[in-house]
């Protein structure tokens, strides 16, 4: 039964990352691309999750953190940066 659970988990989660790269490749706009990186982030989290259950380890839990952190703080950095450039098109 794990096996079957795991094989499906691992079906979706690379069905997921491969329609977020197709993403990345193809998004019409910078929003697009920087939200499917950080879905990509986010899946990548999710198999390093399920692979500590798996083995019942916590070897990449500061791997983990540090995915979590950077995905985070890219898509405020990303966020703000379109903000202003909204903001900068208004005014002129």
């Amino acid at each position: 039964m794990m096996q079957l659970v795991l094989t499906v988990t691992a079906v979706v989660l690379s069905l997921a990352a491969a329609g977020a790269i197709i993403r990345i490749a193809r998004g019409p706009s910078l929003l697009d691309r920087v939200l499917a990186a950080d879905v990509l982030l986010a899946i990548l989290g999710a198999a390093l999750c399920i692979d500590m259950a798996l083995n019942r380890h916590l070897n990449n839990l500061m791997l983990l953190v540090a995915v979590s952190i950077i995905g985070f703080i890219g898509s405020v950095t990303v966020a703000r940066f379109v903000a202003d450039r909204r903001e900068q098109a208004r005014e002129s």
